[in-house]
């Protein structure tokens, strides 16, 4: 169960960390959802338990697809986006040594004999949160451990919509290898919204 929103934004949610990854940023995400008398971001634990059970059989496919030509993949929510067929041309043709592979679905690519990472695009949007954010070139990510999954872990695009997760085995990809190689076909989709430092939301509500 993921705990309940702090009641100030100096005093952030703790959440696990990818290994090989040091937040840049950690306060609150805001957009639309940001309550701006209190310079709190709106944290839905309900919605975001939704998301990470849906990565957790997502991943499963990490564990499950053996060899083979085609990777099965569940496609995501809004997968035929036509932002997503931007982000899917733009991917690399290996990570970490891995070739790219044929998936079973639209949005969606994997990495990996058997797959090691899967990228979806289209996957549904983070709300405003203060789970910790972690900015990589210039795209910001949250990144979360898939429960009762060893080595698995999610990370999300935050303020580009639509999203993209990149489901991945951290102890076969590296999370600095993940999310740097795949960052360059994120910027095809246009932020909207960014992660802001407990500084910088302190500073926009006038306080030291």
């Amino acid at each position: 169960m993921i705990p309940p929103a702090p009641q100030h934004p100096s005093t952030p949610t703790s959440a696990a960390q990818a290994p090989g990854t040091r937040p840049r940023l950690r306060g609150v995400v805001r957009g639309a959802g940001h309550d701006a008398a209190t310079g709190r971001g709106r944290a839905r634990p309900t919605s975001s338990s939704r998301r990470r059970v849906a990565g957790a059989a997502v991943v499963g496919a990490l564990v499950l697809t053996g060899c083979g030509s085609t990777v099965t993949v569940d496609g995501a929510p809004d997968n035929a986006n036509p932002d997503c067929a931007s982000v899917m041309l733009a991917m690399p043709e290996s990570v970490s040594g891995m070739d790219q592979r044929e998936t079973s679905s639209q949005g969606t690519t994997a990495y990996g004999d058997p797959s090691a990472m899967i990228v979806r695009c289209g996957a549904e949007e983070p709300e405003p949160t203060t789970d910790p954010c972690t900015n990589v070139n210039g795209v910001d990510w949250l990144i979360s451990e898939v429960p009762d999954q060893k080595d698995q872990w999610r990370a999300v695009t935050y303020g580009r919509s639509p999203a993209v997760e990149v489901l991945f085995d951290s102890s076969r990809v590296p999370s600095s290898t993940a999310l740097v190689d795949t960052g360059s076909a994120m910027q095809n989709i246009e932020q909207t919204r960014q992660c802001l430092s407990v500084k910088d939301t302190l500073e926009q509500q006038g306080r030291p």
